[in-house]
């Protein structure tokens, strides 16, 4: 790996900073230390790569690894609204806000476990940056556009065969919301891979209440199942060959309102209870999220060029894995932290700005009583 000492410097510098992160400003800090051209160079080198990461994140995650682990799938889009558009830089679909956006797209792999001691830890054990590499024009919107020669889905399952038939992971669960519980990644985790899987289902997909109901082709609606809600049925998923769990959960919205959450897993010997608490393990991919925009500096960078964007996404994610490492050490989560940090360059600044005021000029054509206006 090129320059590992700007990496660690860099990395620490994204949780330092409050604003852009630039190589000016990383300069500037360190009084020159790395030149504004070495720090610039270390981002225009050539792409890191996922063997990369993984040699770098492989020793934490042998030390905490668990058999009973959970592996939570899900991606993210750091918006880049005034970024020229090339590889990476492109127009995503954000399912969570109903619209395109902008920006970069990153599929996560975050390893969460529980520690001996009470405490979790959570690691993205690897991550993958949507490349749409191809353009074509769409007759439908008269104009061009970018795609993706291989799918999420596609890229989901290469790196899951690689995490756990080369990366030998250790783990038990793989979690994912509904964007993700297609049957090629069902059958995928449960026949390839010989793991359980807990994920979210859409109201529209159908399922048999019985083998002989999947043989004569009598598929229901999810959401049209007279289900109850915290109890757990055996299915047939249609397009699916093996029986799985399903339970609903009815729950508030902030609004007031109700709503309905499927799940589904291939673990037969779940109650609706456990199936319930693994999932919601899944909301630390969401936490991880949060904390890699606010507190790492994912948005932070205004490179434009694809291998600077992608070096600086690869340096994030090390800060996050700091950032967990003092979590654990300081007994606290990645937001007080940084709220530490905020108030020491508060306080800094502010004792740098008396001793300003202390100064006084030989020849001064200004009281230095104008200062002190309240006084």
């Amino acid at each position: 790996m090129k320059h590992p000492q700007i990496l660690d410097i860099y990395s620490d510098f994204l949780l330092s900073s409050f604003q852009l992160v630039t190589a000016t400003g990383l300069s500037k800090m360190l009084d020159q230390g790395y030149s504004h051209d070495q720090i610039s160079r270390f981002l225009a080198q050539g792409k890191f790569t996922q063997k990369d990461f993984w040699k770098m994140v492989k020793k934490i995650i042998r030390k905490i690894e668990r058999d009973d682990a959970i592996l939570a799938i899900d991606d993210v889009i750091m918006e880049k609204p005034h970024s020229t558009e090339n590889d990476i830089i492109s127009w995503h679909w954000d399912h969570s806000q109903n619209r395109s956006i902008k920006g970069i797209n990153i599929l996560n792999f975050l390893y969460h476990t529980e520690l001996d001691n009470g405490q979790s830890m959570s690691i993205p054990a690897s991550f993958e940056i949507i490349e749409k590499t191809e353009k074509f024009y769409d007759q439908k919107a008269k104009k061009e556009k970018r795609r993706s020669s291989v799918s999420k889905n596609e890229l989901l399952r290469e790196r899951l065969r690689i995490l756990v038939q080369h990366n030998e992971l250790k783990f038990k669960y793989v979690l994912w919301d509904t964007w993700f519980s297609s049957k090629e990644n069902f059958e995928f985790v449960n026949d390839k891979l010989k793991r359980f899987f807990v994920g979210a289902l859409k109201s529209n997909r159908t399922v048999a209440l019985s083998k002989q109901a999947k043989l004569e082709g009598k598929f229901t609606k999810v959401g049209q199942l007279d289900l109850q809600a915290n109890r757990v049925y055996k299915v047939w998923i249609k397009g699916l060959s093996f029986e799985v769990l399903l339970t609903k959960q009815v729950f508030k919205n902030i609004d007031g309102s109700s709503g309905e959450l499927y799940l589904v897993t291939n673990d037969l010997s779940l109650s609706q209870q456990a199936i319930s608490t693994i999932y919601k393990k899944r909301w630390n991919v969401e936490v991880f999220h949060k904390s890699l925009k606010q507190n790492a500096g994912l948005e932070r960078s205004p490179t434009k060029y694809e291998v600077t964007q992608s070096n600086h996404i690869f340096a994030s994610m090390i800060a996050f894995c700091k950032l967990e490492f003092l979590k654990l050490k300081e007994n606290t989560n990645h937001f007080a932290l940084k709220s530490r940090l905020y108030l020491k360059a508060i306080k800094a600044a502010f004792e740098e700005l008396q001793k300003l005021k202390k100064f006084q000029p030989s020849s001064s054509a200004i009281p230095l009583e104008a200062i002190s206006l309240l006084r």
